[in-house]
């Protein structure tokens, strides 16, 4: 018997129903993201705990590495279970769990707060992932990709503004932010509740190249997680996008803490600059979005947004340092981020596809899959960056993000996929 808030589609939704369910699946995706956030706060937070940016790295590694493991069997779970059935009870206790973040006063309080959270957390991400794969045909999926990302930007964004403006009015207490999170995510739970649905097994063993056009069907019987194993060009974008978001995770984790260490910013300036770097990224993911699937070319617009980004991280290096202007900063920064999602959006409508074509039943399980690398690559970054940016200063550490850059160009050889389209044929002339 299914939960009361599950609501099965036993007919593909076309047009404004199709176009409700993706943005319902993209505030879910927001909800998973902005209720876990911690970067807006975490100056003022290791200040009021004592503790050392070590110390945290400490605590965010292994909190994370709980999550990894969620996102791997949360992942599984949803092709078997269903999406919605997991995904709603996740971001519901997770937003409730930001009241009793607000209550810490111990680095031992703030570890076991955290791990509770992310690993209710880790298989929510995930699972919304999928719901904007299985409300996608393959026309739009790179446009829909782009406003999933809406969800973890879109949090980072909304987390930043509220505190760019409140913490002021608070006295700069970072228990306020928590609790508004806790507020803000229970509000947007309630209409997700409300609103979401999913598609039965059946129709999510469809590989839909249009809205009405089923280009082959599935059996709605659970495909085996093993059959994406064997092929090397998945393994391929997983590690190799697992390079890519070391800068991505780096900012996401430590950008005011960045901007504040190696620029002078304070908290507030700080939260301000990285808002706006956030909405340029929203933007470009929408127009090359829309570009890539127009010509259903990924490849191409992904390369290039990595060279864009390694190209503006150099420079971002190089500035670091006292008496840098912060307008210089601020557009070098937002400049990171429009390159960025350049890249991002067109690689996941890639991987996607790519994993649909081997077992098109499975897309949640090769999304958990990412998502658990993608973790422990965190785990990794937490414990191992802050001894180096205590060594070397932070860039040192973005030199190893600018070498996942790298990583992440070199891996693109074994994706599938054009690099180019494909010339119309001449008209046949009549004899």
């Amino acid at each position: 018997m299914k939960p009361f808030y599950v609501r099965e589609l036993s007919v593909y939704p076309v047009g404004r129903r199709r176009i409700l369910l993706l943005a319902v699946a993209v505030l879910a995706s927001l909800v998973a993201n902005f209720e876990t956030t911690l970067a807006t706060i975490l100056p003022l937070l290791m200040d009021d705990l004592s503790m050392s940016l070590t110390v945290y790295g400490q605590i965010a590694a292994l909190s994370v590495l709980v999550g990894g493991v969620s996102a791997g069997f949360g992942g599984i779970l949803s092709d078997r279970w269903g999406r919605v059935t997991i995904l709603v009870p996740t971001l519901t206790v997770t937003a409730a769990c930001n009241f009793l973040l607000a209550t810490v006063d111990s680095v031992a309080e703030l570890f076991w707060v955290r791990c509770l959270m992310l690993f209710i957390e880790g298989a929510g991400i995930t699972i919304t992932a999928s719901l904007v794969r299985d409300f996608s045909p393959r026309m739009g999926r790179a446009q829909a990709f782009a406003f999933w990302t809406w969800g973890p930007v879109g949090a980072s964004f909304l987390a930043s503004f509220i505190a760019g403006f409140t913490l002021p009015l608070f006295g700069n207490a970072w228990q306020s932010q928590a609790i508004i999170m806790g507020v803000v995510s229970l509000a947007m739970c309630a209409v997700i509740v409300w609103k979401i649905a999913e598609p039965s097994g059946a129709l999510r063993a469809q590989v839909l190249q249009a809205e009405q056009a089923v280009a082959a069907a599935g059996s709605p019987a659970h495909g085996r997680v093993r059959e994406l194993l064997r092929h090397p060009h998945l393994w391929a974008h997983v590690f190799g996008n697992t390079g890519w978001q070391v800068l991505y995770w780096t900012f996401a984790i430590f950008g005011q803490t960045i901007l504040s260490d190696a620029f002078g910013m304070d908290a507030a300036v700080a939260n301000r600059v990285v808002a706006l770097g956030i909405v340029l990224n929203a933007a470009a993911v929408v127009v090359v979005g829309r570009l890539s699937d127009r010509r259903q070319l990924r490849k191409p617009f992904t390369a290039v947004g990595t060279v864009l980004t390694a190209g503006a991280l150099a420079y971002f290096i190089s500035l670091a340092g006292p008496g840098v202007p912060t307008a210089q900063v601020t557009i070098v920064y937002a400049l990171l981020f429009l390159f960025m999602g350049i890249a991002y959006v067109p690689w996941m409508a890639n991987f996607s596809e790519d994993a649909e074509d081997v077992e098109s039943r499975l897309q949640g399980s090769a999304l958990g899959i990412w998502g658990m690398v993608v973790r422990v690559m965190i785990v990794v970054m937490l414990v191992v960056s802050p001894p180096i940016v205590e060594a070397g200063g932070w860039e040192t550490w973005l030199a190893v993000a600018l070498a996942g850059q790298v990583v992440f160009l070199a891996s693109m050889v074994a994706f599938k996929g054009r690099w180019r389209t494909p010339k119309a044929a001449p008209p046949e002339v009549a004899g």
